[in-house]
């Protein structure tokens, strides 16, 4: 029997890997770099599925180029505004992404940017590397303190969550504010507020919602007056959620504390970003869920969407099940 043809735009991992070229006649873009978008409509028409990474467009257009045999669209990550969802709805197309697995990998990160910016680590490290540490003294990169702190969670899903536990054994005080808020776990005290009171109260302010027309730039001038002059700001959820030039400006005239960046718009930051000069900003290359767990958990999720896709059947984790009542 004709196995299904399937275009990967990356690698993934073995955990995946392996499932897909078992089931499908998989093409795998071989590049480090995602395909371009001539590349990309030039790989897809007659596929049947389509497993792509964040970092891919999907839009109308790819969905058309396609063509009529395409079953399934699986992106391997938990956030899909890379995707044009009602493009592929319109279609009778699923749309499979890998929600929870990363869930304490990247409260793990957020966390751990919380502590590097708030403790100036980053700065500790370069200041021994370049042999201007001379001597121990008492107000060396002085700090904030996070013990008896509010922390404010912008979007309170499954991260957010996971984040406001991490914080309650440091003794935190937790806000959130969310449209369509969960309750906190077991253990965990948390308040709910509105966006301009937790931007007020917080000490620290970390983003966890998705990517939407109301959540883009949300994060903009206008937020960071209304911020503490001692706050620190973490984004683990999309870059385009922060106004940068306006994080810029704040940063820079001290207007917050500090800032710690796993995402940023575009990705890769450009090397002339004014953000990569400033002493109190944190950027990382996108790897809240850079576990070896985590992705191996990723991989095999999108490969079962797609193979689910293929067979017919619902996917696993599908973001838009409306299309199984059409």
């Amino acid at each position: 029997m004709t196995k299904p043809r399937v275009f990967i735009t990356r690698l993934i991992l073995e955990s995946g890997l392996k499932l897909v070229q078992e089931f499908c006649d998989a093409e795998i873009w071989p590049g480090e770099l995602p395909p371009t978008r001539d590349e990309l409509l030039r790989r897809v028409p007659g596929i049947n599925g389509l497993l792509c990474l964040l970092t891919d467009q999907i839009d109308a257009i790819v969905i058309e180029a396609a063509g009529p045999g395409l079953k399934v669209i699986s992106n391997c990550a938990v956030g899909v505004d890379n995707v044009e969802i009602p493009a592929a709805t319109a279609r009778g197309i699923p749309v499979g992404n890998t929600p929870g697995v990363l869930t304490e990998a990247t409260a793990d990160m957020a966390f751990a940017l919380l502590l590097a910016a708030s403790r100036r680590v980053v700065e500790g490290v370069n200041l021994v590397h370049s042999g201007g540490w001379k001597t121990w003294s008492l107000d060396t990169l002085l700090g904030a303190d996070m013990g008896g702190a509010t922390l404010g969670l912008i979007g309170f899903g499954r991260i957010g969550r996971a984040v406001a536990r991490r914080a309650t054994g440091f003794g935190m005080r937790i806000i959130f504010t969310d449209p369509h808020p969960a309750s906190p776990e077991p253990g965990v005290v948390a308040e709910q507020v509105d966006f301009f009171a937790l931007l007020q109260q917080s000490d620290f302010v970390s983003l966890h919602t998705p990517l939407t027309d109301e959540t883009r730039c949300l994060m903009n001038s206008s937020a960071f007056e209304r911020m503490k002059p001692t706050a620190v700001l973490v984004n683990t959820s999309r870059g385009s959620v922060v106004d940068q030039s306006a994080l810029y400006h704040a940063l820079k005239s001290h207007r917050i504390f500090a800032a710690a960046l796993d995402v940023t718009d575009p990705e890769p930051l450009p090397m002339d970003s004014p953000l990569l000069r400033l002493e109190n900003c944190i950027i990382v290359p996108h790897i809240a869920s850079a576990s070896r767990l985590t992705r191996q958990k990723m991989s095999r999720m999108a490969a079962e969407n797609l193979i689910a896709g293929l067979k017919g059947i619902p996917l696993p984790n599908c973001v838009n099940p409306e299309v199984y009542s059409r």
